[in-house]
């Protein structure tokens, strides 16, 4: 036992003595100098991987355009979206229930408030159709804030929701807005021909989905409103719509509809994603 409680004393002594060693003066086997290069040396290291880290921001910053991308990596056709927004891209109500379609006409309320007429003439610019409205910078003075050309919410005619104010909804003949994903420099039409929008069903259910009306007239989007040159150089920029109103389509049965863009300089679709400058969505149109 005595054996047994001297070696745990000798520990214990051996312990205290690493931590701290009052004959040699090391704390934890080092003296406080070996400690002080220790710290000093850890202490440049980070401060010099820091700056290291600060200096590769800093020209990296210089190499940006606060208005224009320096690097733009993008698919050779932009991607499409619908209004109103559904359930994963899923449109379904009930004509005779209101509460099933008052969502979706507050969703496209909401959306369409900026393309008030009144707002759009304050704000924007009446511009000459079927041409691109090119406002390029003078070297180094830039042409800033850039104009925009008006998109009015009368030209979406009975998808306006001034004309009929439930989209159509009411009468089982809804009305699905469908606008073309922002790149900045597209030119998107070539010899005054713009790009314009067609939608369809699937063969098997291509009786199912029956006549169409676009809204502008044959769906385009109108090259006056190209090229985009960003957010913050063009603040007031009202992006081009197109709405496709379902006149006669079959009622208690689900339509997979794809709307997609027409150009002569847009491809159609792309390796990288086959739904580029497409929309694919679900339409169910129940009568109870």
């Amino acid at each position: 036992m005595s054996g047994t409680k001297e070696e745990d004393r000798k520990g214990s002594s051996d312990w205290r003595e690493f931590f701290w060693n009052p004959r040699t003066h090391e704390l934890m086997g080092r003296t406080a100098s070996s400690w002080g290069l220790i710290l000093l040396f850890y202490l440049v290291f980070y401060l010099f991987l820091a700056g290291m880290f600060v200096l590769t921001m800093y020209i990296m910053l210089l190499t940006l355009d606060d208005y224009k991308p320096t690097w733009q990596d993008r698919l050779a056709t932009p991607g499409m979206m619908i209004r109103p927004k559904g359930d994963q891209l899923e449109i379904s109500f009930s004509v005779s229930d209101t509460e099933s379609w008052d969502g979706f006409i507050q969703n496209l309320n909401t959306f369409l408030s900026p393309y008030n007429d009144s707002y759009q003439v304050q704000t924007n610019d009446n511009c000459p159709p079927d041409q691109y409205f090119i406002q390029e910078d003078s070297g180094e003075v830039r042409n800033n804030p850039k104009r925009s050309c008006q998109f009015n919410r009368t030209m979406l005619g009975d998808c306006s929701g001034i004309m009929d104010r439930f989209y159509g909804y009411n009468r089982g003949q809804p009305c699905i807005l469908i606008k073309l994903n922002r790149v900045i420099g597209m030119l998107p039409g070539k010899d005054s021909q713009s790009p314009y929008v067609t939608c369809g069903a699937k063969r098997e259910e291509s009786e199912k989905i029956g006549p169409l009306a676009y809204f502008p007239p044959n769906g385009t989007f109108n090259l006056m409103y190209y090229p985009y040159y960003g957010k913050k150089a063009q603040v007031n920029y009202t992006q081009p719509l197109v709405a496709v109103k379902f006149l006669n389509a079959s009622l208690n049965t689900d339509i997979n509809v794809e709307c997609k863009i027409n150009s002569n300089t847009l491809a159609d679709g792309s390796e990288r994603d086959k739904f580029a400058g497409r929309v694919s969505f679900k339409l169910r149109i129940n009568d109870k």
